[in-house]
């Protein structure tokens, strides 16, 4: 059965992290994976979900199956918070969420959904992207069209560029966003352009899938979440996908959601009835213990206030590490401009340098660096920036 199966080729990141983590050199950065670290380089737990976990070991009296939707209070909260708690389109019955193992099971179960609604719907992906999202939503027999994101030369969005494709992209397409935080490239789109891309959407019927899995690491939970609430505001139909991995903390806990936008309420009880279908063939229930502590700490004053709090140092410190890469790496003999990782947000840029001194950085110094040239800001430290920025400034002389 298995004789003819040949390896699979193994996921850049991934594979990246293995070499990272068999390297016996005392001093080498990993700068590739997508984790948040603090100062000392180690991904905490937050004081709010620990002191959640604590009530939760308490008050916790089952273990039984909390259904295919998820828990209910979990997916209220998670509206509230992509929304915004008074936003209309909480009141309007159009639309509907269920819990989904992180943002990825998240992403699957809509584009298996958009799959049983429109088969021959293409979904267009701006480029670059997150490496995974084009397996998994093409993984579920869906057809991909690119369009321009990022200018790799100017480093910033090609806006005319991708405006000009997507006035092209067919009614009943879809088109993949980033929420906030952009990832790989920490390029943002701006407000103004977010009104754009929402009017051309109306204009031209296409519908915005959203993948929003940092909201809180940018400007903050309600500037990150401009795109999501504009959209919901002019548009008939959107997608969201969500993540609590990088706000709450929760990696291995796979907590997620997926939020459906619908034109009547109607439609949207349709939807939500597909949805759960899709889950219940794919992993039948979603883990409940991230879902349960983060519905916790949203309904709590006081662990809200906690978390919030914490969430910002997260992005203080994330923002502090841009500026000081900056200012550390900006004068260099190769004359190369790096003021653009200042002004991006989110735990990842571009570097922009070359494959060859991505290669000198890993082999003579221990530095690991998607092929990308994306870094994870929050690998960076008070412990390695000396190291970091002396070696940069070697590879480009």
């Amino acid at each position: 059965m298995f004789e003819h199966l040949q390896p699979t080729k193994m996921d850049p990141i991934l594979s990246l992290m293995a070499a990272y983590r068999a390297d016996p050199r005392e001093q080498k950065i990993d700068l590739g994976v997508g984790v948040y670290m603090d100062d000392r380089g180690h991904t905490p737990v937050m004081r709010a979900v620990k002191e959640a976990e604590a009530r939760l070991m308490e008050l916790e009296d089952t273990k039984s199956y909390q259904g295919i939707a998820g828990d209910p209070q979990y997916n209220e909260h998670i509206l509230a918070l992509l929304f915004g708690a008074q936003h209309s389109i909480l009141k309007s019955g159009r639309v509907r969420t269920i819990q989904a193992p992180g943002g990825s099971g998240a992403l699957r179960v809509g584009a298996e959904l958009i799959g049983r609604a429109k088969p021959n719907a293409k979904v267009w992906v701006g480029i670059p992207t997150w490496p995974n999202h084009i397996p998994l939503i093409s993984g579920a027999g869906l057809k991909i069209q690119e369009y321009p994101y990022y200018d790799l030369v100017a480093r910033k969005i090609n806006v005319e560029a991708m405006m000009e494709t997507l006035r092209g992209v067919p009614s009943g397409d879809i088109v993949l966003l980033h929420g906030c935080c952009h990832n790989p490239t920490g390029a943002d789109l701006t407000e103004e352009q977010w009104d754009q891309i929402a009017d051309l959407a109306l204009e031209r019927g296409f519908i915005p899938y959203i993948d929003t899995a940092y909201q809180g690491l940018g400007e903050g939970l309600e500037v990150d979440a401009y795109g999501v609430r504009s959209m919901a505001m002019k548009l008939p139909e959107m997608i969201i996908a969500s993540s609590c991995s990088k706000n709450f903390g929760l990696y291995r806990e796979r907590t997620g959601s997926i939020t459906f936008l619908s034109a009547t309420p109607a439609q949207a009880d349709i939807v939500a009835s597909q949805a759960m279908s899709v889950a219940r063939q794919m992993y039948s229930m979603p883990p409940a213990h991230g879902a349960l502590l983060v519905a916790m700490i949203l309904g709590d004053q006081q662990l809200r206030a906690q978390w919030s709090q914490e969430l910002d140092e997260v992005r203080d410190r994330i923002n502090a590490m841009r500026q000081l890469l900056t200012e550390r790496i900006q004068q260099n003999d190769a004359g190369m401009d790096f003021s653009h990782i200042q002004q991006q947000r989110g735990m990842f840029s571009f570097l922009g340098i070359a494959s060859q001194q991505i290669e000198r950085l890993r082999d003579e110094y221990g530095i690991y660096i998607v092929s990308s040239t994306r870094v994870n800001l929050a690998g960076i430290n008070s412990g390695n920036i000396d190291y970091l920025a002396a070696s940069m400034h070697a590879v480009l002389g």
